[in-house]
């Protein structure tokens, strides 16, 4: 696509910087809001021979349709979750757009090395939280990975990435066929070797196996699956071949139940969040360390304190006991307790002095 600032896409997002890897920063002129437009590029069966100036072609228009009406069922009242706002398609791409806070992908701060598990486990609890809003309306994700969250400047992590991925799987049964080697081969180009995307089952169980992939990823800094590939890749997950989640520190048992092949046998996004919220409730204060990773993500230093969520956020608070007027808290040079010997002893020592004087004088 060869577009830069001002472009205006579907009359009405104007980009706001020159699009890379089928992604653009853009304005809705509408609203004035800042979105993302994801594009997903659609074969030419799809769009081939047909005329631009003759509207969206009938293939591609039941994707956009598809694509819409799932953003239409989803929740759009849940602090964690970006809302999307529908998809278009232009030439031979098909476009998504989501609505874009001030924020930092969670991809980037993971290439950056392992989070610590409490930070890991704030970013989690957020996420649970988003997934059990979308599947009490009766959705799945589907697509539940790094590149798909974002790092808001609170800290607090809010999930998107649902309108993308609802359009590649649309495409990739669209061009395979509900199941089948043909729809694999589409998917596996579409999705990649990426862990969280291969899930043995789909549906809410599918989306709380990915969190806890992805759990695993943000600790250890790598995947629990071998990602050389495709083929690879799904024959570890369905062999049940993976890294041990004992590296994971205090959420380890919480991962470990996560990624059971049997989805019976894995937590509800619910009591995910649930359990989260009784780890964090007793987490310990962060460590120099894990205060520079938070720091990393916006969140200003301080111990960790009660937010008015009810979850443990950190916030800059007063060191206890210093106020105006205090050296720092130091204690004070002479202990209250031996002022009043002190007094005493340096009013004797100015009597002796002033008799001493007097017998000299007078000698």
């Amino acid at each position: 696509m060869r577009a830069g600032p001002g472009h205006v896409l579907a009359g009405r997002y104007r980009l706001t910087d020159r699009p890379e890897a089928l992604r653009a920063a853009a304005v809705d002129e509408g609203t004035g809001e800042s979105v993302l437009l994801r594009a997903l590029e659609l074969p030419a069966l799809l769009t081939g021979g047909h005329d631009p100036e003759d509207g969206t072609p009938p293939q591609a228009d039941r994707l956009v349709r598809r694509v819409g009406a799932v953003g239409s069922t989803a929740p759009a009242w849940h602090p964690r979750l970006l809302r999307g706002v529908g998809a278009f398609v232009d030439g031979e791409l098909l476009w998504t757009v989501e609505e874009r806070p001030a924020g930092v992908p969670l991809a980037e701060l993971a290439a950056a090395g392992p989070l610590p598990p409490y930070r890991a486990a704030e970013l989690a609890a957020d996420l649970a939280g988003a997934l059990r809003s979308l599947h009490e309306a009766g959705l799945s994700h589907g697509n539940l990975t790094a590149e798909s969250v974002l790092v808001c400047e609170d800290g607090a992590a809010m999930l998107g990435g649902l309108l993308p991925g609802v359009a590649e799987e649309a495409l990739a049964e669209d061009l395979g066929g509900p199941g089948g080697r043909r729809r694999y081969e589409v998917r596996a180009t579409l999705v990649g070797p990426v862990a969280e995307r291969w899930p043995l089952d789909g549906g809410p169980a599918g989306d709380c196996w990915a969190l806890g992939v992805l759990l695993q990823r943000l600790l250890t800094g790598r995947s629990p699956y071998p990602e050389g590939g495709v083929p690879e890749l799904v024959t570890a997950v369905r062999d049940g071949r993976r890294e041990p989640s004992a590296s994971c520190g205090p959420l380890a048992p919480l991962v470990e139940r996560l990624l059971q092949p049997d989805p019976a046998l894995r937590p509800t996004a619910d009591e995910v969040r649930r359990e989260l919220a009784v780890l964090l409730a007793g987490a310990p204060e962060p460590a120099d360390g894990e205060r520079a990773a938070r720091e990393v993500v916006l969140r200003p230093a301080g111990p960790l304190v009660k937010s008015a969520r009810g979850r443990g956020r950190s916030a800059a608070v007063p060191s206890a006991g210093r106020g105006a007027g205090t050296d720092g808290g130091k204690p004070p040079r002479i202990p209250p307790a031996l002022l009043g010997p002190v007094l005493v002893g340096g009013v004797f020592m100015l009597l002796v002095l002033g008799v001493v004087a007097v017998v000299m004088f007078a000698g």
